[in-house]
Order: C-alpha cells, then structure tokens, then sequence
C-alpha cells in the first residue's frame, strides 16, 4: 500500500504529513509521560520482524495480485498504540530513504494509511474491547487473540485503502474516478487483511504462549510462560532474520494491492484494472521530482537490490540489514523518551 509520490498533490501530501507529525509527537508526549523501560528491546525486535514481514509478498489466488502484512495491528498488541505508531514510523521511513519502498514526499501519507489505523482505530476499537471487554467472556484468552487480530487488521486495512482512494481524488487523479478505484481497493485489501491477520494472530498467540504479560491489556491470569523474556526476544529476532535473509526470496513477484489496482497484471492474463501506464501516470510536481532526487542519493539498496543488479543475494542482505536498521533506529526513539521521562 505504499504510495508514490505521483498519486499525490503536493498540498495533500503536505496536508498527510502534518496530520503524521501531530501524531508522532502526541506518541512521543505520551512515551515520556509513561516512562515504561521493560519493553524497550521488544520494541526493537518486533519493528524490525515487521520490517522483514513486509518483504514478503504472499499471492492472493485467481487475482493476479499479492500482498504483505502492514503490521500496526501487530505492534500496537504488543506495544501500545504510542509505540507501536512511532516503530512503524521507524519501518516506513527506512523503507523510503534506504530501499526507495514508497514516495519520500507521500512518506506522511503512507505513515497515516499504514500506521495510524492499526496502531490507533484496530487497537481502541476492536483489540482492548475485545481482550478486555466481558461479551467476548465466554472466548478463551487465545481465542480472543484471534478475534481481534483479524477483524482489526481487516477494518484497519480497509480504512487505509480508502483512505489511499480519497487522497487520490482529493489530489486531482483524474485517472483514477472515486467509485471504480474504491471497487478495486476495498475488496483485494480485503483479501490481504485477512492474511494478515491470520498471521498476526499467530504470532500473538505464540507471545501469548511464550510471556502473556508482553500483551496489551492481557490479565494476568498466574499464567507462566513457556520463556524467559531473553529467549522470547531471541527467537523473534532468529525468525526476523530467517525471514528476511532468506524466506524473503521467495515473496510472490505478482503486484501488490495497489499497484495492481492502478495496473493491474494483464501480463500473466489477468485484467488490466485502472490501466494506467506505469510509466507516466498521476501528476508530477516540482516537489515530487526533488524527493525523487533525495530518495535517489539515499537509497543504496533500491527495491531491496542491489543496484543495477539481479542477484538474489541483494534481497537477503536487505532484509538483514533493513532488519538491523529498524532495531536500532526503534531502539534509540524508546531509549530517547526514556531518558527524556528519567529528567521529567
């Protein structure tokens, strides 16, 4: 769902990328006033895990299409909505900047359709109601895991796809009409969503399984783990790199959600969709064509290869390194608002 640059206006973008930063530093406000140290290095490793998440692209049969998990459902369940919102702030604009994954002038955009609706709508609406609330009561604890792992990453999906649909109409794509655009997004976000949320639910369930009280607003029941918190993050972090050093060379090369809603695969005999040429569609701006030249002299691993090259080897060492990357930059934003909390 990472949009480029040219679906967007400059002013829409400019508009996404204030409403981004005014959640950024509420998320940051609220970090400091908490002060919670304990799950600074779950921080690290669960952005990173969806970091390598997010290079695998899983096919979505008889469309032609594919997709990968967002994973604000993910880290606001193990993090909190604060947390979870500035990790995946951490995942997208390293995607950006070093993997050119995403337009650096609809970054903001991209931070709001991913980001904000797990991290915030899925986890208020649907995960602490449904975790905490008494009409799923009669529901086991993994069972409830379950139930809102889903339907939030479903909803928050399909939020964002909207979301991506309206700010396209809002910038003047002409060709891109509401209605057709909306029917092609909604129901192959669908699809994704609920992948994604079969896999999320996985993975909380084995968090569950292996330290419950890593999880949002799980009670503590005298359940003990199956791990210590040290072996917990040290088999998160085995899987991140067995994901994305290895498991990420073979992400299915159909189109993801979007672009196969914008160009659809007639390639592999599937329909063509909006149509629209993959090489000059949407609007160019003079702001568009400057983050073009920014994002051009950051990337060192363009579309998680190396440059001008087709060896595998480029797709493993991205993912490592991504991986690495986002630890540490997550890492640092926890430990900054705990020194900050420290001097409050």
């Amino acid at each position: 769902m990472h949009m480029a640059d040219a679906l967007l206006s400059p002013s829409v973008a400019a508009t996404m990328a204030a409403a981004s930063a005014v959640t950024a530093g509420y998320s940051v406000h609220t970090l400091r006033k908490e002060g919670d140290t304990e799950k600074i290095p779950v921080m690290a490793v669960s952005a990173a895990l969806v970091f390598a998440g997010q290079m695998i692209n899983y096919t979505i049969p008889g469309t032609g299409s594919s997709g990968h998990i967002c994973g604000g459902m993910l880290l606001s369940a193990l993090l909190g909505p604060q947390a979870g919102f500035l990790s995946m702030i951490a995942v997208l604009v390293i995607q950006c900047l070093f993997f050119a994954d995403g337009g650096l002038m609809a970054l903001g955009a991209n931070i709001w359709n991913m980001a904000f609706y797990g991290c915030f709508v899925g986890y208020y609406l649907l995960w602490r109601p449904i975790i905490r609330g008494k009409v799923f009561g009669s529901l086991s604890t993994p069972a409830r895991i379950v139930l809102a792992s889903v339907l939030g990453s479903v909803f928050s999906l399909q939020l964002g796809a909207f979301s991506v649909v309206l700010e396209t109409q809002l910038s003047g794509i002409t060709e891109l009409p509401f209605g057709a655009f909306a029917g092609l997004m909604l129901p192959i976000h669908l699809a994704i969503g609920l992948v994604e949320g079969l896999v999320t639910a996985a993975i909380l369930v084995f968090v569950y399984n292996a330290r419950p009280e890593l999880l949002c607003d799980v009670q503590d029941s005298g359940k003990g783990g199956a791990f210590s918190l040290k072996q917990t993050i040290s088999i998160l972090a085995v899987v991140t790199l067995l994901i994305g050093g290895g498991l990420s060379l073979y992400a299915s090369g159909n189109p993801d959600g979007l672009e196969w809603a914008l160009f659809g695969n007639a390639e592999e005999g599937y329909a063509e969709n909006m149509g629209l040429d993959e090489e000059n569609y949407g609007k160019s701006s003079a702001a568009a064509d400057g983050a073009a030249g920014i994002q051009e002299a950051t990337s060192f691993l363009p579309d998680y290869a190396f440059k001008d090259s087709d060896s595998a080897l480029g797709t493993t060492v991205s993912g490592i390194v991504g991986s690495g990357i986002v630890a540490l930059a997550a890492f640092g934003i926890a430990t900054a608002a705990r020194s900050r909390a420290k001097k409050a």
